[in-house]
C-alpha cells in the first residue's frame, strides 16, 4: 500500500469538493441569505486542507493497484463528509456534529435521510448545498476525480472498478476518462431536462434545480418537509416519476440511446427485470390501498407508482404517507427497499442483476433436480454467466443480510422499536431514505440515539459502495503485502 498516493489523491478529492462549495455563493447572495460567510470559510478550510495534503504527500507517478482502489473511495467517503459537515456547522444550520456528519454522509452517499424536521427553514445556500452533496455523490465523486486523474499522473481504472454501483463495470470507451466525461454528460442533461420540465409544472427554479439534483442522484434530498407531497400537483409527480425511472436505470442504456441504438433497452434482460418488477409491485400496491384513504383511481395509480419507484430505486422522495395504507402494502415496500435499481445507475440497494441472476439460477437448479444429467447454461442478455459470479452474488447476499440484522440487533439495543430500526437500516443500508416507524415517510431520524446515527452512517457508507469496498478494509490480508 503506498500511502503517500492515497493521501494526495485524497487531497485532490477535497479541493474538488471545496470548490463545490462555492457554487452555493452565488445561490446565497441571490436570495440574501446570511450563510455566505459560512460556505467562504468551509471552502477555504476545505481547500487548503486538500492543496496542502497533495503538495505533502504527492509522490511517483504510476498506476493505482486495487488495494489502494479500495481504499481511495472508502477514506474519500468519510474525509468528504467531514468537511463537508462544514457548512452546516459553522452556519449554525446543525451545530451538533453527530447530526452534521449525518446529514452530510446522508447526501454524498445519496440515502436521503435527514435528522431535520424543519428544512424549510435553513438558509438557500446551506439548502442548495445539501442537495449538491447529493449531485455529486450520484455517479461519484471518485468517478468526478477520474477524469483528472491522467494530468496528475495516475491511472484511473481501479477506481472506476471500486466507485461505479453494479455488478461489473462496462467501459463505454477505451480510455477511462473519458468514459467519466460522458457519464457526466449524460447525467448533466438529464438534470437539465427536469429541470425544465418541472419549471414547466410551475415549480420555482430554486426547487426545481434542488429536485432534479435529488432525482437524479437518486438522492431524496428535498427543499419542503413534505416532500413533493407538498406541491400537490400530478403533472410534477409524473416529471419526477419519470426521472426516477431513468436514474434507476443502467446509464450505459442511455449511451446506448444516444448512440442511436433504439433497441438496448428491448435487448436488456435486467432493464426488463426491473420494469416488470416495478409495474407488478405497482399493480399489488394500488389493490392494497384502501379507498377511504385515497378514494380516487387516477390518484390512487400514480401514489402506487410513485412510491414503488421512489423506493424501488432508492431515491426516497415521498407523495403520500404510506404509513397510513394497510400493512401488507408497507411489507411489499419494505421488500422493495432491498432490490435496488440496475447496475450502473445511480440507485443502491442490492440492485436487479443479482436478483436475476439468484432467480434464474435458482430455476436451473429446480430444472436439474428433475433433469440431473441436463447441462443447463445460465445466461444473461444472451451471455453465459460465470459460476463465480453466482458464488459472489451469494456472498454479497449473504453478507448484506449478516450487516443488517446485526445493524437492526444494534438499533434495538440501543431503545429504538422492532419496527423502526429494521426499517431505519433497511433504509439507510440500501441508500433509501425514509424508512418505518418512527423514520417512516412524514418522519426524520432526528430522535435516532447518537450511537445510532454512527451505526447508521456506517450502514449508508458501506451499502453506497456495494460491501466489499468497505469490509474488505477490515481484513487482515488487506493490509499484509
Amino acid at each position: 500500500m503506498r500511502f503517500r498516493l492515497v493521501v494526495s489523491i485524497l487531497g485532490v478529492t477535497l479541493c474538488a469538493v471545496g470548490l463545490l462549495m462555492l457554487t452555493a455563493v452565488p445561490i446565497s447572495l441571490l436570495y440574501g441569505s446570511n450563510d455566505v460567510r459560512a460556505i467562504l470559510f468551509s471552502s477555504l478550510i476545505t481547500t487548503v486542507f486538500g492543496f496542502a495534503l497533495w503538495i505533502l504527500f504527492r509522490t511517483e507517478n504510476g498506476e493505482l493497484r486495487i488495494r489502494e482502489g479500495f481504499a481511495i473511495v472508502s477514506f474519500s467517503w468519510i474525509v468528504v463528509s467531514l468537511f463537508g459537515s462544514l457548512p452546516y456547522m459553522l452556519s449554525g444550520s446543525i451545530p451538533s456534529f453527530t447530526d452534521a456528519y449525518f446529514e452530510t454522509m446522508s447526501g454524498f452517499t445519496t440515502t436521503g435521510a435527514t435528522i431535520l424536521s424543519n428544512v424549510e427553514a435553513l438558509p438557500h445556500g446551506i439548502l442548495f448545498w445539501r442537495s449538491m452533496t447529493q449531485w455529486i455523490g450520484g455517479l461519484g465523486i471518485i468517478l468526478l476525480s477520474v477524469a483528472i486523474l491522467p494530468f496528475l499522473g495516475v491511472g484511473g481504472m481501479q477506481l472506476f472498478q471500486a466507485e461505479v454501483p453494479g455488478l461489473t463495470v462496462e467501459k463505454l470507451t477505451p480510455r477511462i476518462s473519458q468514459t467519466a466525461r460522458i457519464l457526466w454528460l449524460i447525467y448533466v442533461g438529464l438534470t437539465a431536462a427536469e429541470v425544465g420540465l418541472l419549471m414547466a409544472g410551475g415549480m420555482p427554479f430554486f426547487d426545481s434545480l434542488n429536485h432534479a439534483f435529488a432525482t437524479l442522484s437518486t438522492g431524496g434530498f428535498s427543499t419542503k418537509n413534505a416532500s413533493i407531497a407538498a406541491y400537490r400537483s400530478a403533472y410534477i409527480e409524473w416529471v419526477v416519476i419519470l426521472f426516477m425511472f431513468l436514474a434507476g436505470a443502467s446509464f450505459t442504456l442511455h449511451f446506448r440511446l444516444l448512440r442511436g441504438d433504439w433497441s438496448a433497452y428491448r435487448r436488456d434482460d435486467e432493464f426488463i427485470f426491473y420494469s416488470a418488477l416495478i409495474l407488478l409491485a405497482s399493480a399489488l400496491v394500488f389493490l392494497g390501498i384502501p379507498s377511504d384513504v385515497i378514494g380516487d383511481v387516477g390518484e390512487r395509480i400514480r401514489a402506487s407508482l410513485f412510491q414503488v419507484v421512489s423506493i424501488t430505486t432508492t431515491t426516497g422522495f415521498v407523495s403520500a404517507d404510506y404509513e397510513l395504507w394497510v400493512p401488507a402494502v408497507q411489507l411489499i415496500l419494505l421488500l422493495m427497499m432491498f432490490n435496488g435499481g440496475s447496475a450502473g445507475s445511480t440507485a443502491g440497494g442490492i440492485k436487479i442483476v443479482r436478483i436475476l441472476i439468484l432467480m434464474r439460477n435458482g430455476f436451473n437448479q429446480m430444472t436439474m433436480l428433475v433433469h440431473p444429467k441436463a447441462v443447463i447454461p445460465l445466461r444473461l442478455n444472451g451471455r453465459g454467466v460465470e459460476t463465480g459470479i453466482v458464488v459472489d452474488i451469494l456472498a454479497f447476499l449473504m453478507l448484506y443480510i449478516t450487516l443488517f440484522v446485526f445493524a437492526t440487533i444494534a438499533m434495538t439495543a440501543l431503545g429504538m422499536d422492532v419496527v423502526s430500526s429494521a426499517g431505519a437500516v433497511a433504509a439507510t443500508l440500501g441508500n433509501i431514505g425514509p424508512g418505518l416507524g418512527t423514520v417512516g415517510a412524514v418522519d426524520h431520524y432526528g430522535f435516532v440515539p447518537e450511537a445510532g446515527k454512527w451505526v447508521l452512517s456506517f450502514c449508508m457508507l458501506t451499502g453506497r459502495l456495494e460491501l466489499f469496498t468497505v469490509l474488505v478494509l477490515f481484513t487482515k490480508t488487506f493490509w499484509k503485502s
